[in-house]
């Protein structure tokens, strides 16, 4: 006699529990299946993105071959494009940012889990996360019409007389005094991004057990050394992805960094000059490009931007990867 059969016979099912379990039988298939839809569906829907970007970037592709992705010169006259400006662009402006961005929103995090008294901590948490959901376009215009003309006046003058002084990096701090320009993005960047990390930072340094750091504490242990020896070693793995957050916004935007980046075709050594990104040359030229090559080059940007996008998140995925076994050889 099977199992199954020694418990029907054990147990007597009334109709109505039966029922109830067919019912719920059911109603676990339909959910399976209806979450499993939803998940398949983002993933379709991903698959077509990437494939309709690819299509309409082919022309260019063919045309020019992988030396678009080198090319400096973007010819609307004379159809001639590359995408080596805009990828310079869209990668320094981002790396501006998190280089910004990620010691500041630790310092928040910080602040707001460790060192800030209570009555304080929920309405500058609140104030934190309040910026997050300033328009991006708010940030453009306070970079143009504010932030710039004081950068120009003071900021610029500053880093010119200091850091551009330095042989190796002095390249990097000359040039006019305009306002607008890469550095100027960075830093408007680094503005917009800082909320989405300081608060995945908070949020991540909160789940910690408290006993954990109580008892590193109770051996002695400074503030700084229970956040570097046990925060962080727990909640690495939300610090990077809060990090990759950031880094995916930095990657993506386009109307702040398109009022203050300059949108100049032009490729320079200094972070003073006006330059380029992928989104910016995108929301200026899109709704003007009229012949099919210069189209597809815009098409191709944005291909170009995506697989960069991938290729970071892949990157942090491997890194998180690497991190936990690594951890776990050592215990």
């Amino acid at each position: 006699m099977s199992h199954p059969d020694l418990l029907s016979s054990a147990v007597e099912i009334s109709p109505e529990v039966a029922k109830i379990i067919r019912r719920q039988r059911v109603q676990d298939f339909f959910f399976e299946r209806t979450t499993q839809f939803f998940a398949f569906f983002v993933l379709a829907a991903l698959t077509g993105i990437l494939i309709s970007l690819a299509v309409a970037a082919w022309p260019t592709l063919k045309t020019f071959g992988p030396s678009f992705l080198w090319t400096v010169e973007w010819d609307v006259v004379d159809d001639k494009y590359g995408a080596a400006i805009a990828i310079f662009g869209t990668v320094v402006s981002s790396i501006i940012a998190l280089v910004i961005a990620v010691p500041l929103s630790f310092g928040i995090a910080l602040f707001l889990t460790e060192t800030c008294p209570v009555w304080l901590r929920r309405p500058l948490g609140v104030a934190v996360e309040l910026l997050a959901g300033v328009p991006s376009i708010i940030y453009g215009m306070f970079g143009l019409f504010i932030f710039a003309p004081l950068f120009a006046d003071y900021m610029q003058p500053i880093l010119a007389a200091t850091l551009g002084q330095v042989p190796v990096i002095g390249v990097l701090f000359s040039g006019a005094n305009i306002g607008i320009g890469m550095l100027t993005a960075g830093l408007i960047l680094a503005i917009m991004v800082l909320p989405f990390i300081a608060s995945v930072m908070r949020d991540v340094f909160e789940i910690v057990p408290p006993i954990l750091k109580e008892s590193a504490y109770g051996l002695g242990c400074t503030t700084w050394e229970v956040v570097t020896k046990v925060v962080l070693p727990y909640s690495k793995t939300g610090v990077i992805g809060g990090i990759m957050l950031g880094l995916g916004r930095a990657l993506g935007e386009t109307m702040a960094v398109t009022f203050v980046i300059g949108n100049a075709h032009k490729l320079s050594p200094s972070l003073f000059s006006p330059g380029n990104s992928i989104a910016s040359t995108l929301a200026n030229e899109f709704a003007e490009a009229s012949s099919q090559l210069h189209i597809s080059s815009l098409f191709a940007l944005g291909f170009i931007l995506f697989v960069i996008t991938f290729l970071v998140l892949s990157a942090a995925k491997l890194l998180l990867a690497r991190m936990e076994r690594a951890a776990g050889t050592k215990t």
